[in-house]
Protein backbone atom coordinates (compact mmCIF):
# COMPACT_ATOMS: atom_id res chain seq x y z
CA UNK A 1 0.00 0.00 0.00
CA UNK A 2 1.34 3.42 -0.98
CA UNK A 3 1.51 6.46 1.24
CA UNK A 4 -1.67 8.51 0.87
CA UNK A 5 -3.09 11.81 2.13
CA UNK A 6 -6.41 10.13 3.03
CA UNK A 7 -6.87 6.52 4.14
CA UNK A 8 -9.74 4.13 4.88
CA UNK A 9 -9.19 0.90 6.76
CA UNK A 10 -10.30 -2.21 4.90
CA UNK A 11 -14.04 -2.62 5.54
CA UNK A 12 -14.41 0.68 7.41
CA UNK A 13 -16.55 3.59 6.24
CA UNK A 14 -14.51 6.25 8.03
CA UNK A 15 -11.92 8.29 6.16
CA UNK A 16 -8.84 9.57 7.97
CA UNK A 17 -6.12 12.07 7.16
CA UNK A 18 -3.07 13.32 9.02
CA UNK A 19 -3.76 16.22 11.32
CA UNK A 20 -1.91 19.31 10.02
CA UNK A 21 -0.83 19.99 13.63
CA UNK A 22 1.05 16.67 13.98
CA UNK A 23 4.55 17.05 15.45
CA UNK A 24 7.50 14.65 15.45
CA UNK A 25 7.90 14.87 19.22
CA UNK A 26 4.24 13.87 19.66
CA UNK A 27 4.80 10.81 17.46
CA UNK A 28 7.82 9.75 19.51
CA UNK A 29 5.92 10.41 22.74
CA UNK A 30 3.08 8.02 21.87
CA UNK A 31 5.28 5.17 20.68
CA UNK A 32 6.15 5.78 17.04
CA UNK A 33 9.63 4.61 16.09
CA UNK A 34 11.66 6.67 13.64
CA UNK A 35 13.35 4.62 10.92
CA UNK A 36 16.72 5.38 9.35
CA UNK A 37 15.07 7.18 6.44
CA UNK A 38 12.97 9.37 8.76
CA UNK A 39 9.61 7.59 8.54
CA UNK A 40 7.60 7.06 11.70
CA UNK A 41 6.12 3.62 12.35
CA UNK A 42 3.59 2.48 14.97
CA UNK A 43 2.34 -1.06 15.56
CA UNK A 44 -0.38 -1.79 18.14
CA UNK A 45 -1.93 -5.18 19.03
CA UNK A 46 -5.73 -5.26 18.91
CA UNK A 47 -6.50 -8.42 20.87
CA UNK A 48 -6.05 -7.72 24.57
CA UNK A 49 -6.28 -11.44 25.45
CA UNK A 50 -3.56 -12.60 23.04
CA UNK A 51 0.13 -11.86 23.23
CA UNK A 52 1.66 -9.23 20.96
CA UNK A 53 2.84 -11.84 18.45
CA UNK A 54 -0.56 -13.61 18.31
CA UNK A 55 -2.81 -10.60 17.88
CA UNK A 56 -4.26 -8.71 14.92
CA UNK A 57 -2.41 -5.42 14.66
CA UNK A 58 -3.01 -1.83 13.66
CA UNK A 59 -0.01 -0.57 11.70
CA UNK A 60 0.62 3.03 10.84
CA UNK A 61 3.53 4.57 8.96
CA UNK A 62 4.00 8.30 8.38
CA UNK A 63 6.35 9.76 5.78
CA UNK A 64 9.31 11.80 6.99
CA UNK A 65 7.72 15.05 5.77
CA UNK A 66 4.55 14.31 7.83
CA UNK A 67 2.30 14.76 4.77
CA UNK A 68 1.30 11.21 3.82
CA UNK A 69 0.72 7.97 5.69
CA UNK A 70 -0.37 4.33 5.62
CA UNK A 71 -2.91 2.81 8.01
CA UNK A 72 -3.78 -0.90 7.96
CA UNK A 73 -5.04 -3.72 10.12
CA UNK A 74 -2.98 -6.86 9.67
CA UNK A 75 -2.81 -10.48 10.67
CA UNK A 76 -0.68 -11.51 13.65
CA UNK A 77 2.44 -11.91 11.50
CA UNK A 78 1.83 -8.48 9.93
CA UNK A 79 1.98 -9.74 6.37
CA UNK A 80 -1.68 -9.77 5.34
CA UNK A 81 -4.20 -6.95 5.50
CA UNK A 82 -7.31 -8.04 7.41
CA UNK A 83 -10.89 -6.76 7.37
CA UNK A 84 -11.73 -6.71 11.09
CA UNK A 85 -15.29 -5.62 10.35
CA UNK A 86 -16.05 -9.03 8.83
CA UNK A 87 -14.81 -10.80 11.98
CA UNK A 88 -17.79 -9.58 14.06
CA UNK A 89 -15.57 -9.48 17.13
CA UNK A 90 -16.72 -6.59 19.29
CA UNK A 91 -13.54 -6.67 21.43
CA UNK A 92 -11.29 -6.22 18.38
CA UNK A 93 -13.41 -3.38 17.05
CA UNK A 94 -13.56 -1.73 20.46
CA UNK A 95 -9.77 -1.88 20.78
CA UNK A 96 -9.36 -0.56 17.22
CA UNK A 97 -11.66 2.37 18.03
CA UNK A 98 -9.72 3.01 21.24
CA UNK A 99 -6.37 3.21 19.42
CA UNK A 100 -7.81 5.39 16.65
CA UNK A 101 -9.42 7.68 19.24
CA UNK A 102 -6.05 8.07 20.99
CA UNK A 103 -4.44 9.04 17.67
CA UNK A 104 -7.20 11.58 17.04
CA UNK A 105 -6.99 12.94 20.58
CA UNK A 106 -3.21 13.41 20.30
CA UNK A 107 -3.68 15.23 16.95
CA UNK A 108 -1.93 12.63 14.83
CA UNK A 109 -4.90 11.88 12.57
CA UNK A 110 -8.32 13.39 12.08
CA UNK A 111 -11.61 11.99 10.91
CA UNK A 112 -12.89 13.41 7.62
CA UNK A 113 -16.07 11.40 7.23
Amino acid sequence: MAYEKQVKLLGDQRLFELNPAVKKYTLRDIGFVESKNGRFVLERPLDVNAGFNNSFKLKMAISSDLRTFKLTTTSANGLQEVNLFKKNDSQLLEQLDYVLHQLIERKVIQLIS
